[in-house]
């Protein structure tokens, strides 16, 4: 999430490591130059595998962590909150497909709207 925009990509099932790495290397591809991730203190992304990509990126990736038991430091905390609640609040799928399709649909909407994006940020910085 910057602080206009966000970027996602859902994975089927458990999102680990690897998907994590494909992440990464999504958001190097479509952010130029030097990119600070700040991140929750999740395993996946202190793995081995995460350590490594930093490692072979010299620099144009950094990741940072926020405090253990924070959530309300994390903006995207507030994305997906406005997203279950106000964008698919009653969608029940029957397949993964369905929820793809509407899910994706739902936060494109959401990344058109950069004044939304930014309250997400405002209400983070509130905790600070």
């Amino acid at each position: 999430m910057t602080w206009w925009r966000f970027y996602f990509k859902l994975f089927r099932g458990t999102v680990r490591a690897p998907q994590v790495v494909q992440f990464l290397r999504h958001l190097l591809r479509h952010l130029p130059g030097r990119l600070l991730v700040i991140w929750d203190g999740l395993r996946q992304h202190r793995s081995r595998l995460v350590k490594e990509l930093i490692a072979q990126r010299r620099g144009r990736l950094a990741i940072e962590f926020l405090p253990a038991y924070a959530p309300e430091l994390n903006p995207v905390e507030y994305l997906w909150g406005y997203w279950k609640h106000h964008e698919l609040p009653n969608l029940c799928p029957k397949t993964f497909g369905e929820l793809s399709h509407h899910a994706r649909r739902a936060l494109r909407r959401m990344r058109c709207r950069p004044t939304l994006v930014t309250a997400f940020w405002k209400q983070a910085e509130l905790f600070i």
